[in-house]
């Protein structure tokens, strides 16, 4: 099985390095010169880091295969994957994202809807999930408002504070129901 460490951005420079988002708690050890990725497309790859840096908080990646920003370009949006039978099965630390992907969201024992996807962010990771009606939420992945991740038995289990899953409705709804005019509608009397 391959684990997506990665996402390739745009190109930097004219040298053909490129930005990627990381998606891996060790970038420092995923991305050393030599390495070699399973890219998605495959028809762009394999691709075997040349050199990596940081400009800012930013992670920027060369390669060997790739030379100029023109072939730099082609890269975009490509995904990159390492094996993972060289990772421990015994780490608790955290989640990889194909291990969230497709649980139900129960907030007690109501399913809210299913994990669509992780974004990870610098400060802390948010769950993606899609609602039965089609909505997304962003939940933020730390242990108050997720205490628990089965994935044996497939959810997750949500303690949402006040509102969060409200996020996304549409104020006007909620301002008729507390009896005040819509807000996208003018006040009574004024020249629309």
């Amino acid at each position: 099985m391959q684990l997506q460490v990665a996402r390739i951005g745009k190109p930097h420079g004219i040298r053909g390095e490129v930005t990627v988002q990381v998606l891996t708690d060790a970038p420092g050890d995923r991305f050393v010169p030599g390495t070699e990725f399973v890219v998605e497309p495959a028809s762009v790859g394999p691709l075997t880091v040349h050199s990596a840096r940081w400009n800012k908080d930013i992670l920027l990646l060369a390669f060997e295969e790739i030379e100029t920003r023109n072939e730099a370009e082609t890269l975009r949006g490509a995904k990159l994957f390492i094996e993972t039978e060289e990772l421990e099965d015994n780490d608790d630390e955290g989640w990889y994202e194909h291990e969230l992907v497709g649980l139900e969201a129960r907030v007690g024992s109501q399913v809210v809807g299913k994990v669509s996807g992780l974004n990870t962010m610098p400060v802390q990771d948010l769950l993606v999930v899609k609602t039965p009606d089609g909505k997304e939420i962003l939940i933020p992945f730390v242990e108050q408002i997720v205490p628990e991740v089965n994935v044996a038995e497939g959810y997750v289990l949500v303690t949402p504070p006040a509102g969060l899953f409200e996020i996304n409705v549409e104020d006007a709804g909620a301002a008729a129901e507390a009896g005040e005019p819509d807000a996208g509608a003018p006040e009574p009397g004024a020249k629309a």
